[in-house]
């Protein structure tokens, strides 16, 4: 004999699932409204931002050097995002083995000009062999992981040698000098990027200073003498 009891027990629970379901679907529905009604009061990187994610959640597109829009167009550094690029490359320059010892000669700065990436020597030559454009193991290890950085940025850029104030002896018309030598580093910068994959047109600027931008009060101090890698704005 059925009991009614039991029946009624059943029915009970079968509508009290389907009010869970629907509860579930208003909520989920009301979110989705409150997502949207924040992305159109979102800022335009934001946007920008989530876009990116939804067409390429695993970051595919994004370690080729593409946009969010797949087009091949590789993110730029502008006035208006160049504070969290800095942030990614300063990231990725720290995942480097070498970049404990050598972090605190490596410098990031956000200049007028663009992205400025200060390699800084040490007394004893931390990226150049001293007194020539020779680079040390450090120096090559270094150019060759900005060169692969720099190489997912469609910017140009601009490589600078700078020196100490301290001469080399001999001075004559086929003596070699601090300016010699400035523009050297700064060009041996560029050849070891360029075999590590950076192309040839990237590169708009080869610039030597020798000693004639020191950064310090002591124009014979170490840290003068370092290569420059800017990444200059793209209009945005």
């Amino acid at each position: 004999m059925a009991n009614p009891m039991h029946d009624i027990e059943e029915e009970d629970g079968h509508r009290g699932g389907a009010w869970k379901v629907a509860y579930a679907d208003f909520v989920t529905a009301l979110m989705s409204l409150f997502i949207v009604l924040w992305l159109m009061t979102a800022a335009e990187p934001v946007r920008k931002a989530i876009s990116s994610y939804f067409n390429d959640p695993r970051g595919r597109l994004h370690l080729k050097g593409t946009s969010h829009a797949g087009s091949g167009e590789a993110l730029a550094v502008t006035r208006n995002n160049v504070g969290a690029l800095k942030e990614r490359l300063e990231n990725a320059m720290r995942q480097l083995p070498e970049f404990r010892e050598l972090g605190r000669y490596v410098l990031f700065s956000v200049t007028g000009e663009g992205l400025r990436i200060e390699l800084q020597e040490s007394s004893g030559g931390m990226f150049f062999e001293v007194g020539n454009s020779r680079p040390t193991r450090n120096g090559q290890v270094l150019f060759e992981a900005l060169a692969v950085e720099l190489s997912k940025l469609p910017n140009k850029l601009v490589i600078e040698g700078h020196t100490d104030a301290r001469a080399y002896r001999g001075n004559g018309i086929l003596g070699y000098t601090n300016w010699d030598l400035s523009f050297d580093r700064a060009n041996m910068a560029r050849r070891i990027m360029l075999a590590s994959g950076l192309e040839e047109s990237r590169v708009s600027e080869v610039r030597g200073f020798a000693d004639r931008r020191p950064i310090t009060g002591d124009p014979n101090e170490s840290r003068n003498r370092r290569v420059s890698v800017v990444v200059t704005y793209n209009a945005g």
